[in-house]
């Protein structure tokens, strides 16, 4: 397990200081249609702080996030679980010391801060399973406070219909205005239960631009939705401009026939991910 020890500390330390390509062609194309001056001003100091990071080996933001780790084990792997789980930990509390990073992880009650990054069931480990034989990928998150404030819940009647959905959507975008530093990545869940629901949202404001929801009923509402956010005026960082929303993104899952739950999740502008892949040919980063 020192291999995976070692690959989720790697990952900390990536997803802090690289963004990821689909996000800085994101912003490449949201500066290209800004029409408001001073969003396109914004855009582009966004634009060089992220060339500053990578020319300097610097983090993007201060906010080195709450540590989340999205594991996916394929065919014909064998883990020890309990093992696995102390291997992300380690590594998690690794990065964090050898790198001097900030920890942003408290105890909820005592404020206490360990240093590590790490405390009570964080970091934050999903595993999932998928048909890919031997192969083990490893997404690693920090997801900073800022955007992770700006996420909701509510447990909608299905005589409310889609509708209500959507507007909730809007709702929150505008009630957060410029407080989950925009252009964000706006996740929506949509079914489930109400744990299953926010997870759905975390995994939708969390997937790479321009991948579209498997759903086709999904599908069509994230592109109403991220057209109706783009016509509100919130802009970059809620200056104003038509940059309010890289995109929305729609996760769904079945529901109880007397529900409609709806929940939304906000990432920022700096929607930082790095993700690896762990094969017999060995170890790739991306």
């Amino acid at each position: 397990m020192m291999e995976v020890e070692n690959i989720c500390a790697s990952l900390y330390v990536r997803a802090l200081k690289l963004l990821p390509p689909d996000i800085k062609a994101g912003l490449n194309d949201l500066l290209q249609d800004e029409t408001s001056a001073t969003g396109k001003t914004i855009l582009g100091v966004m634009v060089e702080n992220i060339a500053v990071a990578e020319r300097t080996n610097n983090i993007l933001c201060q906010d080195t996030g709450i540590p989340i780790y999205n594991i996916i084990i394929g065919h014909n792997v064998g883990f020890d679980g309990a093992e696995l789980k102390s291997a992300i930990r380690r590594g998690c509390a690794r990065a964090t010391r050898e790198n001097s990073l900030r920890s942003s992880v408290v105890h909820p009650i005592t404020r206490k801060n360990e240093q590590t990054s790490c405390g009570v069931r964080v970091p934050i480990i999903h595993v999932d399973f998928d048909e890919r034989e031997e192969t083990v990928s490893i997404e690693m998150i920090p997801k900073g406070s800022g955007s992770e404030n700006g996420s909701f819940l509510k447990m909608l009647l299905p005589s409310d219909g889609v509708a209500a959905a959507k507007r909730f959507v809007v709702d929150r975008v505008i009630e957060l205005g410029g407080r989950v530093c925009p252009p964000t990545i706006v996740g929506v869940g949509l079914g489930g239960t109400s744990d299953l629901c926010m997870h759905l949202a975390k995994i939708a404001s969390t997937r790479p631009l321009r991948s579209v929801c498997p759903d086709e009923e999904g599908a069509k509402i994230e592109v109403e939705l991220s057209a109706a956010i783009n016509e509100l005026g919130i802009g970059p960082q809620g200056l104003g401009g038509r940059s309010t929303s890289f995109a929305v993104h729609v996760e769904i899952a079945a529901t109880h026939i007397t529900q409609n739950p709806v929940a939304v999740n906000i990432q920022c502008h700096s929607a930082r991910r790095a993700r690896a892949a762990i094969t017999p040919g060995g170890i790739a980063f991306s």
